[in-house]
């Protein structure tokens, strides 16, 4: 189809009554999913629906094509995004520039952190953050999966990580660890791990991942000049969950030994009762080394997400340490 032919199929008034629906249609391209479209503009499903067919009806041909798991563009939908996207991108960028010279941050800021962290970490620093900002509206979605920021339309995602995609950008929060961890009356009753490969004669409580054979790998310094000893070993245990305050609850409990982040190994009522367990060797690889604010790349950060990540930098400046008392 010529290039031109997209523009002829419209006049000046369908055109200025069709530009919200240009942009719906390139959240539509970057979403993938009328569903997640709807949420990201504020919208139901169904008026997404109808938009898309007006906005179809106007230029008369088809800007998607639908199936029971997916939705893509056709070459003119792919050709109207790729020829309109950069123009609301400029405008969005715009508008948040405006806004920011008002002074104080406004707007929604959309955050995913998992669930156990946003729990006892970041929802406590909530409060503090929007009476602070009291013309920001913040979104905390919780949860343990890795979500795609660009296609469910958040701002910011805080994760445990050692690397980000080169698409997105990062921010250290803080630097955090694993430790290993067992309950004093769980080492009274099956002895105590004296080298990483002890642990396959132990229950070890799983975080739940996909993969094939669950294994921990650990790390001891040796003398300067030589490289540290690594080792991997192979671990099963009774139970397997996806939330690590599930773990620790169960480590508490006398369950077995857990692999845990260190922001929910010192966190709740029974961590007081948590032994550290082969202190001479370090858990590497399995969670990240550090706490980051993951956000996707663009020329410029909104006043409000850059607020927001100044603000948890500040509260997790300190890290994550063993309780006292």
């Amino acid at each position: 189809m010529p290039r031109h032919a997209i523009g002829e199929a419209m006049s000046t008034r369908d055109f200025e009554a069709a530009l919200p629906d240009l942009h719906m249609l390139t959240v539509i391209a970057e979403t993938r999913s009328l569903t997640q479209t709807a949420r990201r503009l504020g919208i139901a499903k169904s008026s997404v629906s109808m938009r898309l067919k007006d906005l179809e009806r106007a230029l008369g041909l088809p800007l998607v094509r639908r199936t029971t798991r997916s939705i893509t563009l056709t070459p003119a939908g792919q050709q109207l995004v790729e020829e309109t996207r950069a123009s609301f991108v400029h405008i969005e960028q715009g508008l948040a520039g405006v806004r920011d010279l008002a002074g104080a941050p406004r707007g929604i800021v959309r955050m995913t952190a998992p669930v156990a962290l946003g729990r006892q970490h970041i929802a406590p620093a909530v409060p503090a953050l929007l009476e602070r900002y009291p013309e920001l509206r913040l979104e905390l979605d919780l949860s343990d999966r890795f979500v795609n920021l660009t296609q469910e339309g958040f701002d910011i995602a805080v994760r445990h990580a050692s690397r980000v995609p080169e698409s997105h950008v990062a921010t250290v929060l803080c630097e955090t660890r694993s430790v290993l961890l067992a309950s004093a009356k769980y080492l009274a009753r099956r002895g105590i791990p004296e080298h990483p490969a002890d642990l396959a004669r132990h229950d070890c409580l799983l975080y739940l991942r996909d993969g094939g054979s669950p294994t921990w790998s650990f790390e001891r310094a040796v003398r300067r000049g030589r490289d540290p000893q690594q080792l991997s070993v192979p671990v099963r245990g009774p139970l397997r969950a996806n939330n690590s305050e599930v773990l620790r609850d169960a480590v508490a409990a006398g369950l077995g030994v857990g692999l845990l982040p260190d922001f929910t190994a010192w966190s709740g009522a029974g961590s007081r009762d948590l032994v550290p367990v082969l202190r001479e060797w370090r858990p590497v690889g399995f969670f990240g080394d550090r706490l980051q604010a993951i956000r996707p790349w663009s020329p410029r950060t909104p006043r409000a997400v850059q607020c927001v990540i100044e603000h948890l930098r500040a509260t997790l400046a300190g890290g994550f340490g063993p309780v006292s008392g």
